[in-house]
């Protein structure tokens, strides 16, 4: 797979995988040796950047919890040096292994957050770490203070910030200089875009996460589709009958751009936000190699500047449902 530098000089592939949906968030974890061999088929195909959360954990039917870290860390010790493992911290789930995320960015918090994320993974070093969420009480410029010492210590060598905002971003920066920002981003989630002129100034990566709107923009789901009741995509509204109806022109217009480029609507997908900006790295999550090997596929399409300004334009105007985790679209406030 081609590759890509996030910040000064983190080289990714230019599609990582997210690998949260094999413990969390999308029903019940999957099987352990099931799931080391899935993220093992991806390095196979070219996938070097691989993303996980020390908060991305489940229940398995037995009782037991699936820790999201331990199979990344498992899956990955034999080809350690060939990958980039980026993982977070800065959020604890209000009821275990569920519920609203709950930022806490103090600094003995981040201490003892990045030691249980280094045994999970089995490494010594983590070499992308985000602060999950921004917290409130803890300023920028402290939790960028406690990323140098830990470069320094040599427990992390890059740092970023996930649904980060311009202040919060410039004066962190300023303290310690970030890598990566890790942003909800997709053709129906394009209110980030507002931060590329930043990016660019201060040479910073944007890593886009529900790059598929949470699957919606593989076209594989219709009106009829179901989800258990722990698989949060039974709760979002690009799902439900009425988001369906409601995306219909909208569905028909990826399709339609797919068969023009002989690739499919997920593809087209990723290939759109590719082709705007050089330092964008989708890490769409999977867990069938199939779609894996798919996802990758989006890498080599090429969309022309004049193709993605059309598409921009559509989407501008397009009817559209709500999407879970935004729905501003470019120019809107």
């Amino acid at each position: 797979m081609r590759t890509r530098i996030l910040g000064k000089d983190l080289k990714v592939s230019a599609i990582g995988l997210g690998c949260m949906g094999f413990s969390h968030a999308y029903g019940e974890p999957t099987e352990k040796s099931e799931a080391i061999r899935q993220i093992r088929s991806a390095v196979d195909m070219g996938y070097t950047f691989f993303d996980t959360a020390e908060v991305y954990t489940g229940q398995n039917s037995d009782g037991t919890i699936s820790y999201n870290e331990e199979l990344v860390g498992e899956a990955l010790k034999d080809c350690r040096d060939k990958v980039v493992i980026a993982t977070k911290f800065g959020v604890h789930l209000e009821h275990g292994t569920t519920g609203a995320p709950i930022p806490d960015a103090r600094p003995e918090v981040i201490r003892k957050s990045v030691e249980g994320s280094l045994k999970r993974l089995g490494i010594e070093c983590i070499d992308l770490y985000y602060q999950h969420r921004i917290d409130p009480d803890v300023s920028p410029e402290e939790v960028a203070g406690v990323m140098a010492d830990l470069i320094k210590e040599g427990k992390i060598s890059h740092w970023g910030i996930s649904e980060v905002t311009e202040d919060y971003l410039r004066r962190a920066h300023a303290i310690c200089p970030v890598t990566a920002v890790q942003n909800r981003y997709s053709m129906m989630a394009r209110h980030y875009e507002s931060l590329f002129p930043m990016l660019e100034e201060l040479n910073i990566g944007f890593v886009a996460f529900s790059p598929l709107a949470n699957g919606f923009l593989t076209g594989k789901y219709d009106k009829n589709s179901k989800f258990e009741p722990t698989d949060y995509r039974s709760m979002m509204p690009q799902f439900t009958p009425e988001g369906i109806v409601k995306n219909r022109e909208f569905l028909e217009l990826l399709y339609r751009t797919a068969a023009q480029k002989n690739a499919t609507p997920a593809q087209i997908s990723l290939a759109w936000m590719l082709c705007k900006k050089p330092w964008i790295v989708p890490i769409p999550g999977s867990r069938k190699a199939e779609r894996m090997q798919e996802n990758a596929g989006a890498a080599d399409i090429e969309l022309t500047a004049a193709e993605v300004k059309a598409l921009d334009e559509a989407l501008n105007t397009i009817p559209m449902s709500e999407v879970f985790g935004g729905t501003k679209r470019s120019g809107e406030k």
